[in-house]
This record gives structure tokens, sequence and C-alpha cells, in this order.
């Protein structure tokens, strides 16, 4: 098992679509059971659940389960601390994805109408 401050040596993730509790407690260096436990505590972790409830988690929840542990192991925040921050972050985000939609909308429309404008050959 890696230091807590070693996030930066922790395993590539692989170009799967779905893990399973094994192979993401690998890649995060998390026992099993603590994974399970951060699914009650952190609502943004939702792996998809199948035959059996056996967990499938996708890369998004790869990537979350390592902030969570960061958060946790090396930024010294308890569970309360960190869901705050977690759903700080997914706010600030959500706003982000808003503004980047907006834009591209704007771009788009602005192509049109320079085409629009554009006289004919």
């Amino acid at each position: 098992m890696l230091e807590p401050s070693h996030n930066n040596e922790l395993p590539a993730i692989p170009g799967k679509r779905y893990f399973t509790i094994g192979e993401v407690s690998e890649l995060c260096a998390v026992k099993p059971h603590v994974l399970r436990y951060w699914e009650q505590e952190f609502p943004q972790l939702k792996p998809v659940k199948r035959r059996g409830n056996r967990r499938y988690y996708q890369r998004e929840d790869v990537l979350t389960i390592r902030q969570i542990r960061s958060l946790l192991y090396e930024q010294g925040y308890t569970i309360g601390g960190a869901r705050q921050r977690m759903t700080d972050e997914g706010d600030e985000e959500g706003s982000a994805g808003e503004t980047q939609a907006f834009v591209q909308e704007t771009i788009r429309e602005l192509e049109e109408l320079l085409k629009a404008l554009q006289p004919a050959k």
C-alpha cells in the first residue's frame, strides 16, 4: 500500500470502460470496504450496480475516488470537509460548464452569421 502522500505514484488508469471494486482498490490504493463506505458519504460517487449488486466503476468514478483520497489522506480534510469541498467544486464546474456551453453556442451563431454575410461566389 502506498503512503498517503504518494498520490502521484498511483498506477495509470487503463483504457477500460468498467472496473471492478478490486481493480479500483488497486488503482487508488484504498481497500474495498473504504470504497463502499465512501459511496455512502459522497453523493458524487455512484458506481453502476449489476448482477447481484456487483459494482462497476467508470473512469470518472476512479478519478473522483483519487480526488477524495487526496483530500482525506494528503490534505487532511475530514469526511464532512471533503464532502463539502467536493460539492463546492461540483457547483463551480457546473457554472463553468454552462459558461462553456454558452460560449460554444455564441461562436457557432457568429460563424453562421459570418457565412451569411459573405458575398456569393
